[in-house]
């Protein structure tokens, strides 16, 4: 039971804020005009802010095991490039940006840290784990989604030069180059500063699952359903079956292995939404498979302590 209540706590509210959100819009507090301009607002302003606070205030020679650091950063890149090829198979070029970011990029910082923490009652090394992942979700996803944008075309010099700039002056690049600059340099952060920041940083999950919430179109998601499904297997099953024998043969146990596991098989996270959306993409591919991720997670929870239940009662 302790189980599927950690899992429900970690799980549930997600999926609860994304549907208040998807309400929101159908009583008319919000419409897709405000939503698109609330994921904007998350996209620009608050997710550099967030992601500049969690590496500005890492500590990483307390952690570090460059060991593992290699083998999340390699596991995410392999990853990364078994989604790219698989979305070579898909006919409609417009929607493979999404498919490939809502394929291996999960919520690995939230997940993660609160199995780890659950379970060995302090997660440090959940750091060098974001580490490894988190910077290269990012990067790449911001490179997919900008070189993979609907209607931009075949690839040419002009696109791969704008492509290149527009990584260079995108917002979430620049949090995560300021952030471990500031962490590298061990530059003290004032008690007013860091508070400020993390209020502020604090508002980036709970808007931007409005905002997917709002903007979740059940016909558009529905018919992209078998994309959606595809995508999330991968996610959720396929790369974890691949990549957590690696880790185990690696010598790799205990948190840090769940650790890896929470990299792998945790759901997409929601902030894929927001940066597919605020990269041009349409976004029904992301927030299906979103939302069919942590509803599928909650359902397996719940089925889980039913099986235990049953099993429970035959013993007695």
């Amino acid at each position: 039971m302790e189980e599927l209540i950690f899992c429900l706590n970690a799980t549930m509210p997600v999926f609860l804020i994304m549907v208040l959100g998807y309400v929101f819009r159908k009583i008319g507090i919000i419409d897709l005009e405000f939503a698109d301009k609330m994921n904007r607002f998350v996209f620009l302003a608050l997710l550099p802010v967030l992601l500049f606070k969690e590496l500005s205030l890492s500590d990483f020679s307390a952690i570090w095991d460059l060991k593992y650091l290699m083998f999340c950063f390699f596991a995410t890149f392999f990853s990364i490039t078994i989604m790219c090829i698989i979305s070579l198979f898909l006919k409609d070029r417009s929607i493979r940006g999404e498919f490939i970011q809502a394929g291996f990029r999960s919520s690995a910082a939230l997940l993660a840290y609160a199995f780890v923490q659950n379970v060995y009652e302090e997660a440090k090394i959940v750091a060098l784990m974001v580490i490894g992942a988190v910077p290269l979700y990012n990067i790449a996803s911001v490179v997919i989604l900008m070189l993979l944008r609907p209607k931009q075309g075949r690839l040419n010099r002009v696109i791969l030069k704008n492509t290149l700039k527009g990584v260079m002056k995108n917002p979430l690049i620049l949090g995560i180059l300021a952030g471990m600059i500031w962490a590298l340099l061990k530059i003290p952060q004032p008690v007013i500063m860091k508070k400020s920041i993390s209020t502020f940083a604090s508002s980036a999950t709970p808007l931007g699952l409005l905002a997917l919430g709002a903007s979740f179109d059940v016909k558009e998601v529905f018919s992209k359903i078998k994309i959606v499904l595809v995508s999330s297997s991968f996610k959720l099953l396929i790369l974890t079956a691949i990549f957590l024998p690696i880790a185990i043969k690696f010598g790799f146990k205990d948190e840090k292995l769940v650790a890896v596991l929470g990299m792998l098989g945790s759901p997409t996270t929601p902030i894929s939404f927001t940066m597919a959306r605020g990269m041009g993409h349409n976004g029904a591919v992301t927030s299906g498979t979103v939302n069919y991720e942590y509803f599928y997670i909650n359902r397996v929870a719940l089925h889980i302590e039913d099986c235990r239940t049953s099993i429970n009662l035959l013993n007695k």
